[in-house]
């Protein structure tokens, strides 16, 4: 996920690095491979709660979920915040910290710059600031389904399952049909948590929502396969 600067608008776009390439470009174990942070469709949220500062809009495209909310950012942080987008985008994560770590400085409530700050340092395996970073947004906007998304996968790559699970489903809690919280709660249920049920209820989930996925299909059938269950008529 990175976050882009728009006019007024502050953008976060789930997916930093290609779905599926994600974790294989970094050499993770085959167990990661299945996680993802996000990408593409157009999707429409209820309208926010009253506490959210501003409503969130939610755009599918092929490179991935825009998550964009209206702040009043200066001209100047702006520039800065496209900047980092940039490095970040080109995987050049101890670049794009410093230029995060001032944009933050100087829009502390710019809640997609701490995503993407969390996320920066998530892929330059700082677990511990990355966690602190999406946490800060989840304070700053307890309703971003990103945030939540971007937390759980850091919290699985800590070992924390359990707080992965209510990281997730926060998420679904907050727009139940975004589909890569499916996808990564069925993951972390299978591979991590052995809660079979709950797995294969997000596993069918995603696959609703995102048909045109074989490999989840295909970890559908395995599910079936090793845990003896049918598929419902």
């Amino acid at each position: 996920m990175r976050i882009r600067a728009n006019t007024r608008s502050i953008k976060a776009i789930c997916c930093g690095i290609p779905w599926l390439a994600l974790f294989l470009a970094l050499g993770c174990s085959p167990a990661a491979q299945r996680t993802v942070t996000a990408k593409s469709t157009k999707t429409n949220l209820p309208p926010p709660p009253p506490t959210l500062a501003a409503p969130l809009d939610f755009d599918r495209d092929a490179d991935g979920i825009t998550i964009t909310q209206q702040e009043a950012i200066p001209e100047d942080v702006r520039a800065e915040y496209a900047e980092a987008v940039r490095v970040l985008g080109e995987a050049q994560y101890d670049q794009a910290i410093p230029l995060l770590l001032k944009v933050t400085g100087q829009a502390p409530k710019a809640t997609a710059a701490h995503i993407n700050l969390g996320i920066a340092y998530a892929r330059s395996g700082d677990l511990d600031h990355a966690e602190a970073s999406l946490r800060k947004a989840v304070e700053l906007n307890p309703h971003h389904v990103a945030a939540y998304n971007e937390l759980g996968l850091v919290q699985r790559r800590k070992g924390e399952f359990a707080k992965a699970r209510a990281s997730y489903e926060a998420a679904l809690a907050q727009f139940p049909d975004f589909h890569f919280a499916h996808r990564n709660l069925a993951i972390l249920c299978d591979l991590y948590l052995g809660d079979y049920a709950c797995a294969l209820e997000h596993y069918q989930a995603y696959n609703r929502l995102v048909p045109e996925d074989g490999d989840v299909v295909k970890w559908i059938a395995d599910l079936r396969k090793r845990t003896g269950r049918k598929e419902k008529s």
